[in-house]
């Protein structure tokens, strides 16, 4: 029997000050994931899905987060996105 195929999901953000934090707790809350660095943009890749929580966030900067703020950062994403205002995932599966 074949093993289901599993599509990655990702998310680049700017190369900058502001989107290293946000990038080290989104490497830190999904182990699976991998990060690839490319002049001024970094892209998250993960098999299946991915998630972004404020709360890990604030720890990596010391202050409250509103996470709508990576969006000023974000370069693009794919996956189907389920947000509200303490996550932001990223998942094929509906």
């Amino acid at each position: 029997m074949n093993a289901p195929i599993v599509s990655n999901v990702f998310i680049a953000f700017q190369d900058n000050e502001e989107s290293r934090p946000i990038i080290d707790a989104i490497l830190a809350d999904n182990p699976q994931a991998t990060a690839v660095h490319s002049p001024g943009l970094v892209k998250i890749d993960a098999p299946g899905s991915l998630v972004i929580r404020r709360t890990s966030i604030e720890e990596q900067t010391g202050q409250r987060f509103d996470l709508q703020q990576i969006h000023v950062n974000l370069v693009t994403l794919s996956g189907h996105i389920d947000e509200d205002d303490d996550e932001l995932s990223l998942s094929w599966l509906r």
